[in-house]
């Protein structure tokens, strides 16, 4: 027995359409969720680096408070680092002008860490933009010049960001090895923690009042990077003496 299926051709053309229009609502879905995926994995347009080929870097973030940069800035001295990277917040560095010069004059680099504590994935990319602004204005009314770094505030930022950045003239610096300092979880911890760099590691610290065990650690931090060959760079330099990374993050 043969079977002969009869199709209706306005039915067939409606089909089309639904599927059609299927099509481009998962595409359109697809594509939102590309933009806010880890900007690590865009494969084009401009990348966060995160680590480099050789040296380690430490670097320091600093947000708010006036009592643990100063004692941070006093280890580095008596352990003769020559090279770290601070990162100041704007709004940080208008209220501490005299600390900011300290760094300045024993010849630390300066990272921007934007001007207020915002979620840069939170915002539009114009009220980054002018988060960004506002540090710059704030940073020149100091005498800081040529800033070309920016850490996201809060660590968070996507592709939006980047481009923002880069539109503003900076390279955005996230991080390969977290000292967890911040959760002040004791000095064994943080010691350990940074024990783990190797070559072309950048360490994310704090020197923010709420980080209230890294200037105990940091001798050690530095002696065991010290004993372990590890030449302290700071970031501008990592970056121009050898290819920087910018892959994924696991």
């Amino acid at each position: 027995m043969n079977f002969f299926f009869v199709l209706n051709g306005k039915r067939v053309k409606q089909m089309i359409i639904i599927m059609t229009a299927a099509f481009f609502t998962a595409w359109i879905f697809y594509f939102q969720n590309l933009i806010h995926m880890p900007a690590f994995s865009v494969k084009d347009g401009p990348k966060a680096i995160y680590k480099g080929e050789k040296n380690v870097a430490l670097t320091f973030n600093i947000g708010w408070g006036d009592e643990k940069a100063e004692p941070i800035l006093d280890v580095l001295k008596k352990e003769n680092v020559k090279a770290a990277t601070f990162f100041l917040s704007g709004a940080w560095a208008e209220s501490h002008p005299d600390i900011v010069e300290r760094i300045v004059k024993e010849g630390y680099e300066i990272g921007m860490l934007g001007y207020e504590y915002k979620d840069y994935t939170e915002i539009e990319p114009e009220k980054v933009r002018q988060d960004i602004a506002k540090a710059q204005t704030a940073f020149g009314k100091l005498n800081v010049k040529n800033i070309k770094l920016l850490r996201a505030p809060t660590g968070h930022f996507d592709q939006n960001t980047l481009k923002t950045a880069e539109g503003l003239g900076y390279t955005v610096v996230h991080w390969s090895i977290d000292s967890k300092d911040w959760t002040n979880p004791g000095s064994e911890v943080i010691i350990k923690n940074t024990g783990k760099a190797k070559k072309g590691d950048i360490i994310l610290l704090h020197a923010s009042d709420s980080a209230k065990q890294t200037a105990a650690a940091l001798p050690d931090v530095i002696k065991n990077l010290n004993n372990k060959g590890h030449k302290l760079v700071s970031v501008s330099e990592m970056i121009a003496n050898a290819d920087a990374k910018t892959n994924e993050i696991k």
